[in-house]
């Protein structure tokens, strides 16, 4: 009997954040944002299975979450513990990591990193290494046996709490990257402060319906550069770590 490959997407959130505390759920068209990338993710045609991986102590944020979703509880800090223990719960084969702060994440942009990584022979793909498109649309796609190698591998606290340090920093891996066709990693479309929360707002409100593309996106910046201005005082963090969507 053939073993079916399971791609299975894990979200990393908390409420826990030294910039902009409890953003995963603050509200956006009457709906936490949270809910609102989990809704985003359900789009996607080549996931078997979703799961939010959270800090044991995050109760409320279990509370929130498990009605409606897979929610694996873990170490706070030991971010790596966190995706392995849930990988190996959820018999994922092929794991998609997204964090929490980035909920207008591309579903048809998930698929496609996934169909890739089923038709090559890469340890890892992502779009962050080094990154062309705007922070919030980072995505990374591995396998179970990969995690597994670094979780017995990594021994020191940046490697275990930044799930995917270790492999990128390694040359054991055989890695691809994705590149958008004009470099616009300068925009910020993730939610590490208000200004980026209010930027997030705006998009959705102008969107309303659930589907929108990272394309629709773009056309709605080229239209409204203005808008986009307000947050560009933060720099993407080079080392490509997000420290507070944990």
């Amino acid at each position: 009997m053939v073993k079916l490959i399971r791609s299975v997407c894990i979200v990393q959130a908390r409420l826990g954040s030294e910039r902009f505390n409890r953003k995963v759920v603050k509200m956006i068209l009457n709906k936490p944002l949270i809910l609102l990338l989990l809704e985003r993710l359900t789009l996607c045609k080549h996931l078997d299975d979703l799961v939010v991986a959270i800090p044991k102590k995050d109760k409320k944020l279990y509370n929130l979450l498990k009605y409606k979703f897979n929610v694996f509880k873990g170490k706070e800090h030991d971010v790596l513990s966190r995706y392995y223990y849930a990988a190996l719960k959820y018999n994922a084969d092929i794991i998609i990591r997204i964090t929490g702060d980035c909920p207008l994440v591309d579903p048809e942009m998930v698929d496609k990193y996934i169909e890739k990584f089923k038709n090559s022979k890469f340890d890892y793909i992502s779009n962050i290494n080094p990154p062309t498109f705007p922070n919030g649309f980072d995505i990374e796609v591995f396998s179970f046996k990969v995690l597994k190698k670094v979780f017995k591998k990594a021994t020191i606290k940046e490697d275990r709490e930044h799930v995917t340090r270790y492999i990128v920093k390694n040359k054991i891996f055989k890695k691809y990257n994705f590149k958008n066709s004009k470099d616009l990693s300068f925009l910020r479309l993730t939610v590490d402060y208000k200004e980026d929360f209010l930027l997030i707002t705006k998009i959705f409100v102008f969107f309303k319906k659930k589907k929108f593309l990272f394309k629709d996106i773009i056309q709605f910046y080229k239209s409204n550069k203005s808008l986009f201005l307000q947050n560009l005082k933060y720099l993407r963090n080079e080392k490509l770590i997000k420290l507070d969507s944990k």
